[in-house]
C-alpha cells in the first residue's frame, strides 16, 4: 500500500512538472478525439520519463525527477532557418555543450 502511494505522489509530482513544458495545463476540448490525443501525449511524456529514470537508476543515479529535470533543462538545440535565393530553405542547427552533470548522466 505504501509503494502504491508513493507511486502515486511521483506520477502527481511529473505530470505537474510536465505541464508547463508541454502545454499540459487544463484544456477544455469539444471533440472527443482531441481529448484523446491530449491524453495520449500526457500518458506518453510520462512513459518516457519512467524509462528514464529506469535506466538512470540501473547506473546507480537515484534523484528524483524534479532534481534531474533541471539539469536535462541545460541542453537545448537551436535550429535557424535560411532561404535561398532559389527559393529552397537551409536549416542549421547547433546543440549546445551539455555541462558535466549532464555528461554524467
Amino acid at each position: 500500500m505504501w509503494r502504491t502511494y508513493t507511486m502515486l505522489t511521483d506520477l502527481e509530482a511529473v505530470f505537474r512538472s510536465l505541464k508547463p513544458g508541454l502545454g499540459l495545463r487544463p484544456i477544455y476540448h469539444h471533440r472527443e478525439d482531441r481529448a484523446e490525443g491530449h491524453l495520449f501525449i500526457t500518458v506518453l511524456a510520462y512513459q518516457a520519463v519512467q524509462v528514464l529514470r529506469r535506466r538512470l537508476k540501473g547506473h546507480g543515479f537515484q534523484e528524483s525527477w524534479s532534481t534531474l529535470r533541471p539539469i536535462f533543462a541545460g541542453q537545448c538545440r537551436i535550429t535557424a532557418a535560411f532561404r535561398q535565393k532559389d527559393g529552397r530553405t537551409l536549416h542549421v542547427g547547433k546543440t549546445s555543450a551539455a555541462e558535466p552533470k549532464l555528461k554524467q548522466l
